[in-house]
């Protein structure tokens, strides 16, 4: 039976901290399956995805909208990831099939694919304008880009894990995260004691290797700060887009740009980046799109 991918949600230490952890592997591998990631890419866009996932469900309103733009000077290019505030989750990376040699850990080196540049968090809460927060990346391994996108943008200090591991077939075998925070009011004992659990906690994936739960994961995090599990939410791969999106995306480029298309006379094919999904348009139809 394939496993669930869902997050849930905690409060410890009489609501100082709010807390969220999820298992991704499924989400992962369809990531993977779709865009034929090698196996570094594979573990970039599945943190990435995790966190977006994870941060997508934080968000209050229903058609609420998250999207994440990595943006580095390393052979991976850049990645985005858009979540909405149900537990759906899609993405994409600039280029799929970065190799390198691991890292001095022995681990894949997501730092080197990714490099130095931006991380952009756009929120689409259905104001006039999205809400916009841009921080520099600090070491490209994503986890600690969104612990310091919190930490400066929000205010928030923060503590985000993400792991993907990956099988010998480089297929996933294990992703998912967590995202702990310090409400303002939180006491130094408290921040003591999860900075003591923090140190003590395995990697994301050696908890998920060894068979842990979100729930006890986030009881291993918060252990002694009266964990409460609160609900929880399935996560999955999905991409919603649609011929009419692509007609609408099509008629944003302009007349001329259309005009030129019809001209070669050609049948042409759009493909969704985050689905590999392909639309092809006859000359007739970019006609009636050109009026």
């Amino acid at each position: 039976m394939k496993s669930r991918d869902y997050m849930v949600r905690a409060t410890a230490a009489d609501a100082q901290i709010r807390a969220f952890a999820a298992t991704t592997k499924n989400l992962a591998e369809e990531m993977r399956s779709i865009h034929n990631t090698s196996p570094v890419a594979s573990a970039a866009l599945g943190r990435l995805l995790t966190g977006g996932a994870m941060m997508g469900a934080m968000m209050k309103g229903e058609n609420d909208l998250l999207t994440l733009q990595v943006k580095g000077d390393g052979p991976i290019g850049g990645m985005t990831v858009t979540a909405d505030a149900n537990g759906n989750v899609k993405g994409y990376a600039n280029e799929t099939q970065v190799i390198l040699p691991a890292s001095p850990a022995g681990k894949l080196d997501v730092g080197a694919a990714v490099g130095k540049g931006m991380l952009r968090v756009v929120k689409d809460i259905g104001l006039k304008e999205p809400y916009v927060g841009q921080t520099i990346l600090q070491t490209g391994e994503i986890a600690e880009d969104l612990t310091y996108y919190f930490a400066v943008s929000e205010q928030t200090p923060s503590s985000v894990g993400l792991g993907v591991l990956m099988e010998k077939n480089n297929t996933v075998k294990q992703a998912g995260g967590f995202i702990l925070q310090l409400m303002p009011d939180a006491e130094e004992s408290v921040i003591t004691r999860l900075e003591d659990n923090l140190r003590r906690f395995p990697s994301v994936t050696a908890a998920l290797e060894a068979g842990k739960t979100p729930e006890q994961m986030l009881e291993a995090l918060l252990d002694g700060l009266g964990v409460e599990m609160g609900d929880t939410m399935d996560m999955r791969y999905r991409c919603d887009c649609s011929r009419k999106r692509v007609e609408r995306a099509m008629i944003s480029l302009g007349k001329k740009e259309i005009e030129e298309m019809i001209e070669e006379g050609k049948e042409v094919e759009v493909g969704c980046q985050f689905c590999n999904k392909k639309y092809k348009f006859t000359v007739e139809e970019l006609e009636k799109l050109a009026l």
